[in-house]
């Protein structure tokens, strides 16, 4: 049973993004983080900014992602993200600058409901985007003997 694997896709509304077939997928879901196994069942539910976690072959692919939706079968995971980007390609410094930016904006002047609630995700989407390229980041430093 060690063979088995699920078919994954992620796309946002500008491109796929990833499609293969993996061991297990972690994703953020406003419910708390799930992983999902072959044989996993169905379900669906939305997702929150963070660090989606792909294994396949013991090989770890990291990925920031934004709002969207997460439809999980016994053997496919279809995610459907706002936004996605692997943590190669995250700019980290225009990151930093995005999510301080928000920050600024958000103390700076009053705010009606829905400015809030676009600051405040935004602020989570730069935050989620920054964790995962410091993870790539340090991840891929030299480590001493």
């Amino acid at each position: 049973m060690a063979d088995r694997k699920i078919q994954f896709e992620i796309t946002t509304p500008e491109k796929k993004v990833h499609s293969d077939e993996v061991e297990q997928i972690t994703i953020p879901t406003i419910e708390g983080e799930i992983t999902v196994l072959p044989g996993h069942i169905p379900l669906v539910a939305a997702l929150k900014a963070g660090e989606l976690r792909v294994l396949k072959n013991k090989e770890e692919t990291v990925m920031a992602v934004s709002g969207g939706f997460v439809e999980v079968s016994p053997n496919k995971v279809i995610v459907l993200a706002d936004s996605a980007e692997r943590a190669e390609e995250i700019d980290e410094k225009r990151a930093e600058e995005a999510r301080l930016q928000a920050q600024k904006l958000l103390t700076e002047k009053k705010f009606d409901s829905a400015e809030f609630a676009y600051l405040s995700s935004k602020i989570e989407k730069e935050l989620a985007r920054l964790k995962v390229v410091k993870k790539k980041k340090y991840r891929n430093l030299p480590h001493g003997s």
